[in-house]
């Protein structure tokens, strides 16, 4: 198939510059030729010095109708997100004021700016009985988190803005601040002779940030709306995906030790059998994820360096 390829041109507004996700969103757009980008997070100061910067609290309409008004955004990137999925059953006001409240605001407010949104959503929308997952499949949510992710959806979807809706999981690469993704916490556990226990029953696609982060890039390109899945080459489980590393890295697989997630008597269910389908975004946006050992290739330098 053949893409009518756009150069971009555009006032881009990041939100959640500072987390995992927005911190491979801002390198990958920040020397872009016709991007004027435009970061903002919760934190005081942004992770990077000399780009445009906004602290924001997008719980607050207040905060954000003035983000908007200020910077006044072609394509707006939405991926702050209260992701601590035990913590949402605990905090379901704070949570919903982030994952609800604040996509709402985001919408009334890019609205006006005439803004493509895109915003990042989650597998959690799905029980997990019946994995992967294409577009098109019945949301059923199993836990808090997934049905504050499944109302911001259906908030976008009903909020009269231009969008795109992106479902992803588990994901992993090289970030400079913030805390370690699952590959270098396991990568870390292992070589410091840890011994660590790994759910084996928990199926998805691990999906790597850059690959993500290109996905969206070629759907402001290509200007694409509608519901994409965006998730790694590999379905596997989460031992699995553990035993890769440490063969890659050729640490203690003994260290390694299998267990069900019900042992682990976490608040929030998980939806097990998971996983998302790449095939629309595979035909439509020429997507292409790197397979798990190229990643790690990838990864290897920040890894070995103790970053």
């Amino acid at each position: 198939m053949t893409l009518q390829k756009n150069i971009i041109k555009k006032r881009i507004l990041i939100i959640g510059s500072n987390g995992m996700l927005g911190q491979s969103l801002t390198t990958h757009f920040m020397f872009r030729k016709g991007v004027e980008l435009m970061c903002a997070s919760f934190e005081d100061k942004s992770f990077y010095d000399d780009l445009l910067y906004t602290k924001v609290d997008i719980s607050s309409s207040k905060e954000v109708k003035k983000l908007m008004k200020d910077f006044y955004p072609d394509v707006i990137i939405n991926s702050a997100a209260f992701t601590n999925v035990d913590g949402c059953e605990s905090e379901k006001e704070l949570s919903w004021s982030i994952n609800v409240t604040g996509v709402e605001n985001i919408i009334k407010y890019g609205r006006t700016c005439d803004a493509h949104l895109i915003h990042i959503s989650s597998d959690y929308i799905f029980d997990g009985s019946n994995g992967p997952y294409s577009e098109n499949e019945i949301p059923n949510p199993i836990s808090y988190y997934g049905r504050e992710k499944l109302a911001g959806e259906n908030a976008i979807a009903a909020g009269r803005i231009k969008h795109t809706i992106i479902r992803t999981n588990v994901l992993y690469g090289t970030t400079q601040f913030g805390r370690p993704d699952f590959v270098k916490w396991v990568f870390d556990s292992l070589s410091e002779n840890k011994n660590i226990r790994i759910v084996k029953d928990q199926i998805n696609n691990p999906t790597y940030i850059d690959d993500l982060s290109s996905a969206i890039s070629k759907i402001i390109e290509f200007d694409k709306e509608g519901v994409y899945n965006i998730g790694g080459a590999e379905l596997l489980s989460r031992f699995d995906f553990t035993n890769k590393i440490a063969d890659y890295f050729e640490l203690d697989k003994s260290l390694i030790t299998p267990i069900f997630t019900s042992e682990l008597n976490q608040p929030a269910p998980r939806p097990l059998n998971s996983g998302l389908i790449n095939l629309k975004a595979e035909t439509e946006l020429n997507y292409h994820p790197l397979s798990i050992e190229k990643t790690l290739f990838l990864m290897k330098r920040s890894l070995l360096k103790g970053e």
